[in-house]
């Protein structure tokens, strides 16, 4: 009979320093956790104080977010020897616990395909800059899918026509973001000189906009000239995944930020950077039109990546495992 693992101060704050690296809309970090040491459970909680209430008034975003460290947490408890038992919104009368985590004994078999994912939680970051035309082989592409699938979710690879379509909504969303005094002011209240702040993006971690004009990277500062990279050239061939999932419910949502982190870091493990392009999600008919028409199941659009070979981006920063908890 195995022996299960003790559940200590340094393997708590180990478990949750993995967390807190996951991606989150405007680096958010709208999560909070809470451990009960006598069942070896740990509460994944949002906390609303960060959410965005006009850029995202259903908490779709928030909800992938969250779902995103919840997969963190997964892959360092794995990781550390334990076999982490999920539940996701575990409890209607308390509509903020989105996930809880219970750490039973080591496990029997692995419980998923794949490399051991946990050193890529540190190395992973979103890159805005150039990539370079290296293609992404056909093999790593299907390992990306099938990531994707074991969390729940699809993946698709759009060919040169349609990421030509989807570059287009998401150059429209940006234009309509411009147009938009309060959102453009909600996400520059994101925005940060330094790395000091343990929230949100600094400035310098932007990234310049492509002076083909070809991919719309997102534009936090809006008609904010100060701020501004100098253009560059970005790849002449860009590589989409769009991730969708069959149904569009809050734990489709964080199924679906599951399967993005997994995504990213099998990615980073590989080599590879990626950038989100969330912009046409943030408007209800955009988003609509993202659908791959070719997906008879997973219909719902999550989030479209661009990922490739290129330099890595800055990190961002973190609070601290510590402030996370309570």
């Amino acid at each position: 009979m195995q022996k299960e693992l003790p559940l200590d101060a340094t393997v708590l704050e180990t478990l949750v320093s993995a967390a807190v690296a996951a991606p989150s809309i405007h680096n958010t970090q709208p999560w909070r956790f809470h451990a009960d040491e006598s069942t070896r459970t740990i509460e994944v909680h949002a906390d609303l104080r960060r959410s965005l209430p006009i850029t995202d008034p259903t908490g779709r975003a928030l909800h992938l977010s969250v779902g995103a460290a919840v997969l963190n947490l997964r892959v360092a408890a794995t990781h550390l020897g334990w076999d982490p038992v999920l539940h996701l919104l575990p409890r209607a009368s308390d509509p903020s616990l989105l996930a809880t985590v219970r750490l039973a004994g080591p496990p029997r078999t692995p419980p998923s395909p794949g490399p051991d994912l946990y050193e890529s939680i540190g190395l992973r970051h979103s890159s805005r800059l150039p990539f370079t035309d290296r293609p992404v082989p056909g093999i790593v592409l299907d390992e990306l899918v099938e990531a994707a699938r074991t969390e729940g979710a699809g993946l698709t690879r759009p060919g040169p026509a349609e990421s030509a379509r989807l570059f287009a909504l998401t150059a429209d969303a940006e234009l309509r973001r411009t147009m938009a005094p309060a959102r453009l002011a909600e996400t520059r209240s994101w925005l940060t000189d330094s790395n000091e702040e343990p929230f949100g993006i600094p400035y310098d971690a932007l990234g310049p906009g492509d002076a083909g004009g070809r991919i719309p990277v997102r534009d936090f500062t809006g008609l904010e000239r100060g701020h501004h990279q100098p253009p560059e050239h970005f790849e002449e061939h860009p590589r989409l995944l769009l991730l969708a999932t069959r149904d569009d419910h809050p734990a489709d949502w964080l199924r679906a930020g599951q399967a993005l982190e997994r995504v990213l870091l099998l990615a980073t493990f590989n080599g590879m950077r990626a950038s989100m392009l969330y912009q046409a999600l943030e408007w209800a008919d955009l988003r609509w039109l993202l659908r791959d028409p070719t997906m008879a199941g997973e219909s719902e659009p999550q989030m479209l990546l661009r990922i490739g070979y290129g330099p890595q981006g800055p990190a961002t920063p973190r609070r601290s495992a510590r402030d996370a908890m309570f």
